[in-house]
């Protein structure tokens, strides 16, 4: 069955309305985006079925009613409370990377069950987004979060956020902006009491590092954190190029950790998807 994210809040006048004040047999009319995805691409019929969710948590079974050239209207079906997120909270600090290696890297952290991803730069980073282009590729790579999302299963989508610098986010204390810096496209989401974990201090910060000797590969607080009965781990993950000596040093002092996963050299776009496939192995 196809699945859709419903983000109420719209560039409309009037937004859609929130799926949870939404009455069980009610009709809703639904987003341009998922018109478009489900009514023209997919060529969808009235009477066919979907399940729309809005991050807020569950989802809808829905049927659509009627559909005409710009709109389309279903009934709610039915309301269930599936979350299918990760037992772990998780942010990734992540030194953005060109094209595709970011998509992947976004999408695969998504069905991983991420939280958050925080876009870093760096001093060896490949990518410096200019001002004009932060809103436009915030979008995009929130988009790809929400699509993984809609395949994937999972029913609250990870925020992806305002890219800064390595220095700022590491030197910056974590509770100390007032919102998380997202997209429109979640802006109202990110308000849930849900991310709002976020602005909280991590039970324990690691640094993905390069394997180098003398190094534990694994740190003697990761075991007993995740036995924790919600732990919030931030990961750091830097570029192809490595983070430098001063970057480093910066995280240290942080309090991030070195984490060796294997003996061999990650990928930056790689290594996400190791690091929360192994913290989610060895929660178990």
């Amino acid at each position: 069955m196809r699945r859709f994210f419903y983000a109420s809040s719209n560039t409309k006048d009037t937004p859609y309305p929130p799926l949870s004040t939404v009455a069980i047999g009610a009709s809703i009319e639904l987003t341009d985006s998922i018109v478009h995805h489900w009514c023209r691409v997919l060529r969808a019929n009235i009477g066919d079925e979907g399940v729309l969710f809005d991050g807020f948590g569950g989802e809808y079974h829905v049927q659509l009613q009627s559909i005409s050239k710009k709109h389309a209207t279903v009934a709610v079906l039915a309301h269930s409370i599936d979350e299918r997120t990760a037992p772990i909270l998780s942010q990734i600090g992540l030194v953005m990377s060109r094209g595709e290696r970011m998509d992947y890297a976004i999408q695969k952290s998504t069905e991983l069950g991420v939280t958050a991803i925080q876009l870093l730069t760096s001093h060896h980073g490949e990518v410096n987004l200019k001002p004009a282009q932060v809103e436009k590729k915030l979008a995009h790579w929130q988009q790809v979060a929400i699509a993984a999302c809609e395949q994937c299963g999972l029913n609250r989508p990870p925020l992806i956020l305002t890219p800064m610098s390595i220095t700022d986010w590491l030197t910056q204390p974590s509770r100390s902006a007032p919102h998380l810096a997202v997209s429109p496209l979640v802006a109202e989401l990110s308000q849930d009491h849900y991310y709002q974990a976020l602005q909280q201090p991590a039970d324990l910060r690691l640094q993905l590092s390069v394997p180098a000797a003398g190094q534990p590969a694994m740190p003697e607080a990761l075991l007993p954190v995740l036995r924790q009965a919600a732990p919030y781990i931030e990961l750091l993950i830097g570029p192809e190029g490595g983070l430098s000596d001063e970057e480093c040093k910066r995280a240290a002092n942080a309090d991030f950790a070195p984490w060796q996963i294997g003996a061999r050299v990650l990928r930056t776009e790689t290594a996400p998807v190791v690091a929360l496939a192994t913290l989610h192995a060895l929660a178990l």
